[in-house]
């Protein structure tokens, strides 16, 4: 992939839109992400974007060295305020040109800045998906953060190791909704919905 740079800003603020509608009803529902509550995605996407506004900044720690599968993540109390604000710092870090240059590291990989700004807006889109999904909201991805988690996702499907990362691939044609294709790159059904509660007597 070439060196790139987009702005993140647009697709961060949709994702904090999409937190902020989240109901405290809703925190313990099922997410495409079978091992994932919405209270558990929502502390995904806390942990995501600290440690790629940290991968951005090159400001390598803990939180850019530790594998996202090391622990089921989780929110505090904290958490309506403290995700817009770090989403806010992370577009803010990738804004900056040498974000995109030379290497960080992000989940404990070493990898080129502009791979990272790219998993970073794939991270963004996909996830956003999964919580509007999981609760109701209708979503609208930011065009060129969702073309470019299309591109990133269509070239590592042929990646011998992607089944590290992504689930099989879902098969769509390809007159379907690039935002549908990317889910479906990306190893989720796009018509996942969550189950409806049982009828009570």
């Amino acid at each position: 992939m070439p060196e790139t740079t987009l702005d993140l800003g647009p697709q961060a603020l949709i994702v904090a839109r999409l937190a902020a509608g989240v109901k405290d009803e809703q925190l313990d529902g099922a997410t495409p992400c079978p091992e994932y509550a919405v209270h558990h995605m929502l502390g995904h996407l806390l942990g995501l974007a600290t440690a790629f506004r940290d991968a951005g900044r090159k400001d390598l720690g803990a939180t850019t060295d530790t594998a996202p599968d090391t622990s089921v993540p989780d929110i505090g109390p904290g958490w309506r305020e403290t995700l817009p604000k770090v989403l806010d710092e992370l577009s803010e870090a990738w804004r900056d040109p040498a974000a995109w240059t030379g290497e960080t590291r992000a989940g404990g990989i070493t990898l080129p800045g502009a791979i990272a700004g790219l998993v970073a807006a794939d991270e963004l889109v996909i996830h956003a998906w999964d919580l509007a999904r999981a609760t109701g909201q209708r979503y609208e991805p930011d065009r060129a953060a969702l073309r470019a988690s299309y591109d990133f996702l269509e070239a590592s499907a042929e990646d011998p190791s992607r089944g590290e990362i992504f689930g099989p691939v879902v098969p769509l044609p390809g007159d379907a909704p690039l935002l549908d294709r990317a889910v479906g790159l990306s190893g989720r059904d796009p018509g996942w919905k969550p189950c409806a509660p049982p009828d009570v007597p």
